[in-house]
């Protein structure tokens, strides 16, 4: 297999699991990139189990990237806070978007990254649970315990009506976004 075969095969599943787990195109483009960059430089031709070894490099990729991003975020929003005038939204404009769709999305993005891992492969990339401790490189009960937490979490913060409290530094979605985010929070 050449390396264009192995992007070819590889890169649907990468990109998707990127995207969930940073929630925004341009930035799931970048680590998907250097995923890729990331395996070729390894010897991937004598990795027993392939898939597994890509995605779960695909994991770290994002987890690192997020790292990053989230430092990245708070320096940002400090400058802002400092530049924005308090008179710029009226009250009423801050309650429509509290209430909006992408509340769902806070969620997940307010979840600790291993438990958005685990369910980035779990409902979206469908992953078994024994795949998904091989990527994790966690026993198997911790996968299960992971998505019990995040489930519990999500249930939680929605029944609470505690989601849109949090709104610098969010990304943007489209609402087929939501709507995938949202089924999985009912699981």
């Amino acid at each position: 297999m050449h390396e264009r075969e192995l992007f070819e095969m590889y890169r649907k599943e990468v990109y998707r699991t990127c995207y969930f787990m940073l929630n925004h195109a341009a930035d799931a483009e970048d680590a998907c990139q250097d995923v890729f960059v990331s395996v070729f430089r390894h010897d991937w031709r004598r990795v027993d189990f392939l898939r597994t070894w890509i995605i779960r490099v695909t994991v770290n990729c994002c987890l690192n990237y997020i790292k990053q991003s989230e430092r990245r975020t708070r320096r940002e929003n400090r400058l802002q806070l400092l530049s924005v005038s308090m008179v710029d939204k009226a009250a009423e404009t801050v309650a429509v978007e509290q209430e909006s769709t992408q509340d769902v999305l806070r969620l997940l993005q307010r979840l600790p990254s291993k438990l958005r891992a685990a369910a980035a492969l779990r409902y979206i990339n469908e992953f078994t649970l024994t795949e998904i401790a091989d990527i994790l490189g966690v026993p198997v009960g911790t996968v299960k315990s992971r998505l019990n937490k995040c489930l519990k979490l999500m249930r939680k913060e929605l029944q609470n009506g505690d989601v849109a409290k949090e709104r610098s530094g969010e990304y943007e979605t489209n609402r087929s976004d939501r709507t995938n985010l949202y089924s999985v929070s009912k699981r």
